[in-house]
């Protein structure tokens, strides 16, 4: 006869669930798996098969009821965990898009807008096009893996149910600052030049004034953003290979905050 007890019970399905919540964490907001065309379905189902996946191998769990207040509170924890790698992954295709937006409003395409359910918002077509771009190549470089890789890394830096440490947010809130940074300087080469064509077409309304700049100055900044566009689309993949592996070494620098180490 086969014995069995509440709390073999509570250890099964413990093993299961608290690493179920960290995953679905981090697929809720993580880049590519949490976009809001992706069905809850295949989220869940994602989720899912990771945690069985790496259920084995993450060692003994708290044998705790998941129903009660303990549970509850590391059910809370373990998804805020998972929430804070993806969205430090997150910040780097928010950085795209924010280069978008720099470059659209020079060339003066910033009235260019339509709603992307993505965001929730109105984007400017340079945002979504840059974003697109640096998914296609997230998804080339098997980023999506790496940062998968990255997470299941950190059931060993701190268990489940282990305390976390408060500069681990501080951590978050030091690479966010790369969305500035980073949108900047994907955007300055073009920037640049438009600045420079700015410049140059007031420079010619003081010197020629019976020429309408207003009728010529829109269509030289559109054709040369357009041009530069087609320049340095193609090469920013260095750019946005070192800004992917800046943002695995980012998960990394936090979950280790996050632990205390």
């Amino acid at each position: 006869m086969i014995d069995f007890q509440i709390d073999q019970l509570y250890a099964w399905i413990s093993g299961l669930l608290w690493p179920l919540f960290r995953i679905a964490g981090l697929v809720a907001l993580a880049p590519i798996l949490g976009e809001s065309s992706v069905p809850a379905r295949v989220k869940i189902g994602l989720s899912v098969v990771l945690t069985i996946v790496v259920s084995p191998l993450i060692g003994p769990v708290p044998a705790i009821a998941p129903a009660s207040y303990a549970g509850l509170l590391i059910a809370a924890q373990q998804v805020l965990i998972g929430m804070t790698l993806g969205l430090c992954m997150r910040l780097i295709f928010t950085a795209t898009m924010m280069a978008g937006e720099f470059v659209g409003l020079p060339m003066g395409l910033a009235f260019a807008s339509f709603f992307d359910p993505a965001t929730g918002a109105n984007t400017a077509v340079l945002s979504r096009l840059i974003n697109l771009v640096a998914m296609l190549m997230f998804l080339a470089v098997n980023g999506h893996l790496l940062m998968i890789d990255g997470l299941m890394r950190t059931f060993d830096l701190f268990p489940i149910g282990a305390p976390l440490h408060p500069e681990g947010w501080s951590a978050l809130l030091d690479w966010s600052a790369q969305i500035w940074i980073s949108g900047m300087l994907l955007a300055l080469p073009i920037i640049i030049v438009l600045l420079t064509i700015n410049l140059s077409l007031g420079i010619l309304n003081r010197t020629a004034q019976q020429l309408s700049v207003f009728a010529v100055g829109f269509p030289i900044s559109l054709t040369t953003g357009l041009i530069m566009l087609a320049i340095v689309i193609p090469q920013s993949s260095d750019f946005l290979t070192r800004l992917f592996e800046d943002g695995y070494q980012a998960m990394a620098r936090i979950a280790r905050s996050l632990a205390g180490l």
